[in-house]
């Protein structure tokens, strides 16, 4: 008995040393979680910090644990990196207006293994995303559980932990996606999704209305959305109803597909069909209205897959892009003839090397925001980080101070708005994590400061964390729409898709503006010299890259200027651009050419298919 105890002894020492031996960094993915508990995957900046994260986002109530199990090559002590950031640094800076208002850090949290907490708090340094140390741990079994416990609610965000055999081993702060790939055993060559006659890029209205109009015309289309939902600033996610008109003469059938893919607030009036009903279920019932009708269409749609990179041969021409996984960062590889970029940022065109635009001043984002009245009294902790809004006018406060403008008297609606002169792509992060600021500091000061009676049992029920974005990159076509060609009422040979909206371009509003310059947070959307005769018919040509061959966009990242864009950015304008794009993409494959080939030898049968509508989707 005693020589086998030995022998068992002796075969495990063995196989530890062997283990120990072969022992490699182990890093996991936060957004790779078996269970991400109450935090949310937030991919939207992952071009530029290079991942999804996950984000703590509880209104100022700490969300339930993340939680997985994690496989270790051998047991013994590892060093931990947790990838983070504190996110309110950047308005600690001293000298600067907001560094007292900034104090503390509202976004920490732990890691815990096997239930015991790390001694670091994390979220507690650094501007930059960066790897933070967490100190040694004892790895004793060959899994472990792991759980992110948020410790505020207020925004903390994990990107990644990597634990490291080797106590010396510091990993690169920007994490490089191939050093990714290979820790997680991903092969850089993507797996093959299928090839296709069209691409198209972005779940939003143009997206869905591109995918289901080529499908029905019996082309074979993947639709590829970096979200878990389809519907874009109309999802669930973000909750901005569909504006304007469709189904208007001349193309009276031109907005079937977006007719029934669409919702707005107006379904809840008296009367309406959602009048009563919760908006939740009002949303659900649209995502699955817009999925039946994909897959009626043929369409494959691949959701949480997000577009980082493109092949093209050497006139520009895409051959494949390639998205990856926002949960377990495999990749996959889709071929077409053609591809439309619906991003609405116009990502696939700005990696293909599409000629774009992008205003100075250009309008900006917003994170819509409710509340819930109660039956009780609604505490709400003091948010000394936020925008300091103690001594100054905002929609929604009382007291002395009235808004001249009826239309400003709430909290959380779409002119709660920032990023007018940043980088709407480079400073994604900041402009988001600003308009954060901006609603908890206000909320504060309701519940806090002015303690006003009208708030005191009302709570925060809804925050946008993905943001609902009005403008950015504007891919350049053989054709620019302008403001001058609105108007004048301009007439070009390949006018088709009718618009319905006024010229409404939105600006920082000077009621709000004084200690916020540069950083305006509320928005104004002028009527003066706003409006043109109604129906414009926007050109064809609008729709497709002037240098990138086999490229079409749909949305408001399509050919327009600044001005011209605030005209033709809303929903039902969009998903007839999208319906469009899916009739000129049937005619590439018929005459076996390219979006300009349409124009130039095939624009009167495309307005014969304007006409007509798409095939199985009357009028209603």
């Amino acid at each position: 008995m005693k020589k086998r105890y030995r022998g068992l002894i002796f075969c495990a020492l063995l196989f530890c040393g062997f283990a120990r031996a072969d022992a490699r960094p182990v890093l996991v993915e936060a957004e790779s979680f078996q269970d991400i508990g109450g935090w949310g995957n937030d991919q939207q900046y992952m071009d530029q910090m290079g991942s999804p994260f996950l984000l703590a986002h509880g209104l100022g109530t700490p969300v339930e644990d993340a939680v997985t199990k994690v496989d270790f090559p051998s047991i013994g002590n590892y060093r931990v990196w947790v990838r983070t950031r504190d996110w309110v640094a950047p308005w600690k800076k001293p000298g600067t207006p907001q560094a007292k208002r900034a104090a503390g850090t509202p976004g920490i949290f732990q890691l815990l293994v096997n239930g015991t907490p790390l001694e670091t708090t994390f979220g507690t340094e650094g501007e930059a995303w960066h790897w933070q140390d967490g100190g040694t741990v004892q790895i004793d079994a060959p899994t472990a559980e792991l759980k992110l416990h948020d410790l505020t609610g207020f925004e903390g965000r994990c990107d990644a932990i990597l634990f490291s055999p080797d106590p010396a081993f510091v990993p690169p702060d920007d994490a490089p996606a191939g050093w990714r790939r290979g820790l997680l055993g991903i092969s850089d060559t993507p797996e093959p999704a299928g090839e296709f006659d069209l691409v198209v890029v972005g779940g939003g209205a143009a997206g869905m209305a591109a995918a289901i109009s080529a499908g029905q015309h019996g082309l074979k289309v993947a639709l590829v959305q970096n979200r878990p939902v389809l519907g874009g600033n109309a999802s669930k996610e973000v909750r901005v109803g569909y504006t304007g008109a469709a189904q208007i003469e001349p193309y009276p059938n031109l907005g079937n597909v977006t007719a029934r893919l669409y919702w707005n607030y107006k379904q809840r009036l008296p009367g309406k069909p959602y009048a009563g009903i919760p908006l939740d279920t009002q949303l659900d019932e649209t995502y699955q209205r817009c999925a039946r009708l994909l897959a009626e269409a043929g369409v494959q749609v691949f959701l949480n897959c997000h577009v980082n990179d493109a092949e093209q041969d050497a006139s520009g021409r895409i051959l494949s892009v390639t998205a990856q996984h926002i949960v377990n960062a495999r990749r996959l590889l889709f071929k077409a003839r053609w591809f439309a970029d619906c991003t609405g940022d116009g990502n696939l065109g700005f990696m293909a090397g599409a000629d774009f635009d992008l205003a100075y001043l250009h309008m900006g984002r917003t994170n819509l925001w409710r509340y819930e009245d109660t039956n009780e009294e609604q505490p709400f902790p003091r948010c000394p980080w936020a925008l300091d809004l103690s001594d100054k006018p905002f929609p929604g406060r009382g007291g002395e101070w009235e808004c001249p403008d009826k239309r400003f008297r709430e909290v959380g609606g779409w002119y709660w708005e920032s990023g007018f002169l940043r980088d709407p792509i480079r400073d994604g992060e900041y402009i988001r994590d600003w308009n954060f600021r901006a609603m908890f500091g206000a909320w504060d000061v309701l519940k806090n400061v002015d303690r006003d009676p009208a708030y005191s049992r009302r709570r925060l029920n809804w925050i946008a964390f993905i943001a609902g974005m009005r403008e950015s990159r504007r891919l350049m076509g053989d054709l620019v729409l302008t403001e001058q060609d609105l108007k004048s009422g301009r007439v070009y040979p390949d006018g088709i898709i009718p618009t319905s909206w006024r010229i409404d371009v939105h600006i920082p509003n000077h009621n709000f503006y004084s200690g916020f310059e540069g950083d305006a947070f509320i928005s104004i959307a002028p009527k003066e010299n706003s409006y043109y005769d109604m129906p414009y018919l926007i050109p064809y040509r609008c729709l497709y890259s002037r240098n990138i061959p086999n490229l079409f966009m749909a949305g408001r990242d399509v050919s327009a200027t600044h001005h011209a864009l605030g005209a033709v950015r809303v929903q039902w304008t969009t998903g007839m651009m999208g319906e469009l794009v899916g009739m000129a993409a049937t005619l590439c494959r018929k005459h076996d050419c390219d979006p300009r080939g349409v124009y130039a030898a095939h624009i009167e049968e495309l307005k014969s298919m304007a006409k007509a509508g798409v095939p199985g989707l009357e009028a209603e």
